[in-house]
């Protein structure tokens, strides 16, 4: 039995239709959650508690990295969206915002590119991704 036409149309408008009914807070909710898993691995690791494994750091930062690209200011925080545990700071201080953002990203990517084979080089490389992500939880987080 062939699709007819308008079902086609339909599922063409849901599809396309789909990331406009988005929610903001609770994608970039979900984002940050995604991030905290992550963080969970890799902290214990620089900090000492858990030992230094290059292929489990280096599976962490490709998550993370990806996770951190996919971190869209635009539209995770377009005019509207506010709340959640989002600090009003975000909007009132969007250039602020973005450069934390980007400097988180850029901290993320290069380590990575660092591709860190012992705990000390580890340290070395994701320092700065967690202390821009810190920094961005400690004025743009309520």
């Amino acid at each position: 039995m062939p699709i007819k036409q308008p079902v086609i149309a339909a599922a063409l408008v849901a599809l396309i239709a789909a990331p406009a009914l988005a929610d903001p807070i609770e994608d970039r909710q979900a984002l940050m959650k995604e991030r905290g898993q992550i963080m969970r691995t890799l902290g214990p690791i620089a900090q000492g508690r858990q030992p230094f494994d290059a292929a489990t750091v280096m599976a962490a930062l490709e998550e993370l990295n990806a996770n951190a690209q996919a971190h869209d200011v635009a539209t995770l925080y377009a005019a509207g969206s506010e709340g959640g545990d989002a600090a009003a700071a975000i909007w009132t201080d969007m250039d602020g915002f973005r450069a934390a953002d980007e400097r988180y990203k850029q901290g993320v990517a290069a380590a990575l590119a660092a591709a860190p084979q012992d705990l000390d080089a580890f340290r070395a490389s994701f320092g700065p991704a967690a202390q821009n992500c810190g920094a961005c939880h400690e004025s743009y987080r309520d």
